[in-house]
């Protein structure tokens, strides 16, 4: 797109984005239908693994990648100015407006939409969270939204991100004003609104030159512009699970478990209906002329009449093996929650652990989440913070801060990112203890504080706890010739 466009183009362009969309909508509802159904629809699902096991992936990469009410972010000066005397000051005013954006993030209902976008992330491989200023007054600067994938429309860019998104939305007359305050709408379209009709309303975000460009339309018989601007971060931020080469959407665990939600679902209703018929069962009535199938009540002390020399009721055996399906439904529980990673997340409560125990599962997850984690992180974490501190800086809570490396970088703390640190660190830590017990000369070859810093730098420590390194002055150059004597 480019920056003067016209609305019937954004819409025209919304459309052939939803048509390249309309191959995975089926495969989504099918998702959401077995592992988070709406409330109509539950009454035809039997058994609820794959939605206990979708709850708690959704759950832990929220604990594991943005823990609420914890660090799991932090900025720091660039390598480069680290190592100047202006690093201390600058690590120092760097770290102040960490503590001020997680105040925002705390303060702000992110833990709360960040679970919603997790959760589409895990059924349908893709999530889309919106990220705004809020109203001056608010408890927090920074308002989220969890938007459904199903109302938005996506284009991958050059780089491979997802940096063009449409937002499909209908809203009544009041909601429209509400939010676009200062659209200018025609009089008869206002006064002669009933209150109880909707609008189609299209809201575009796409690169330009300059940042983001960003759009709203209001569709009818002639399009028209509600809001149109430019921001430095885009406000929608759209991620994946993973993708395939070609693709645009991603692919998450629950499409990849689908076949067996599918069938365990399948197996529970099997089982289900053989167990009323184990418990009931079904019987054989001779037509003798003096039973009546439609009179008979088996209940406690009841009398049934029968011919003479005939059988009266017998029973039917049911045809159903319970140990056979029974075998198979925990086979196909057991693939689900692999794939989920129910059983490879959760932390096993065993008191006889080790450190090393420990240290190894961290170790394990961190490789199974490792590509998504780094996907994760160039698609969600990144842009996010980035556009809250463009928001924060424009309401004067903290300076502008560009991370683009040269100046800051962002560095990651959270539960999962600390895992490579910790590893690390335990690798240098045995390399120093076996220094230490060589002595004499090997212990010299180590800079004891040069390790401290290393060590703060790896784990994640505050630059506070540090003692501020020396300036370092220019040495003198000697005299080149020695004075006269006198």
């Amino acid at each position: 797109m480019t920056q003067a466009i016209s609305p019937g183009e954004i819409l025209a362009r919304q459309a052939r984005a939803l048509d390249r969309r309309r191959p995975h909508e089926s495969s989504w509802r099918d998702a959401y239908d077995h592992v988070l159904p709406r409330h109509d629809l539950q009454a035809s699902l039997y058994d609820a693994t794959a939605a206990d096991a979708a709850e708690q992936l959704a759950a832990s990469l929220l604990a594991e990648l943005t823990p609420p009410w914890s660090r799991w972010f932090g900025l720091a000066p660039a390598d480069a100015m680290a190592e100047t005397e202006a690093g201390p000051a600058m690590a120092f005013a760097l770290e102040g407006t960490t503590r001020i954006l997680q105040t925002a993030f705390d303060r702000s209902n992110f833990a709360i939409e960040m679970h919603q976008a997790f959760l589409d992330l895990v059924i349908t491989g893709t999530g889309v969270i919106m990220v705004e200023e809020a109203p001056l007054g608010e408890a927090s600067a920074l308002r989220f939204t969890a938007i459904p994938i199903m109302s938005a429309v996506l284009e991958e860019g050059p780089s491979g991100r997802l940096t063009t998104i449409f937002r499909e939305t209908r809203q009544d007359m009041a909601e429209i004003l509400r939010r676009f305050p200062f659209a200018e709408l025609p009089e008869a379209m206002v006064k002669h609104d009933g209150g109880g009709q909707t609008y189609r309303v299209v809201e575009a975000v796409w690169p330009d030159s300059n940042g983001t460009r960003y759009a709203a339309v209001l569709d009818g018989d002639t399009p028209m512009l509600l809001a149109q601007g430019g921001f430095a971060e885009s406000p929608f931020i759209a991620f994946r699970w993973l993708k395939a080469p070609g693709e645009i959407y991603g692919r998450g665990p629950v499409g990849k478990a689908l076949p067996d939600i599918r069938t365990a679902n399948r197996v529970v209703e099997l089982v289900l209906k053989n167990a009323s018929i184990a418990c009931t069962g079904i019987w054989l009535a001779e037509d003798d002329g003096v039973l009546n199938p439609a009179t008979i009540e088996l209940i406690p002390g009841a009398i049934i009449p029968k011919a003479p020399g005939s059988a009266g009721l017998t029973p039917l055996a049911a045809p159903g093996n319970f140990d056979v399906s029974q075998l198979v439904l925990n086979d196909l529980r057991a693939r689900i929650r692999s794939a989920l990673l129910a059983d490879r997340l959760n932390t096993p409560q065993d008191a006889r652990m080790t450190a090393t125990e420990v240290l190894e599962r961290s170790a394990q997850t961190a490789r199974l989440l490792g590509a998504t984690y780094g996907r994760l992180q160039t698609e969600l974490l990144t842009p996010m913070i980035a556009r809250s501190l463009a928001i924060l800086a424009r309401r004067g809570e903290v300076p502008p801060v560009l991370l683009d490396g040269h100046g800051a970088r962002l560095r990651y703390e959270s539960p999962l990112a600390r895992v490579q640190g910790r590893a690390d660190a335990a690798n240098t830590l045995l390399f120093l203890d076996a220094v230490a017990k060589i002595g004499g000369a090997a212990a010299a070859q180590v800079d004891a504080a040069a390790a401290t810093r290393w060590l703060a730098h790896t784990l994640g420590a505050p630059a506070e706890v540090l003692v501020p390194l020396a300036p370092t002055s220019a040495p003198t150059s000697a005299p080149t010739s020695a004075p006269a004597a006198a």
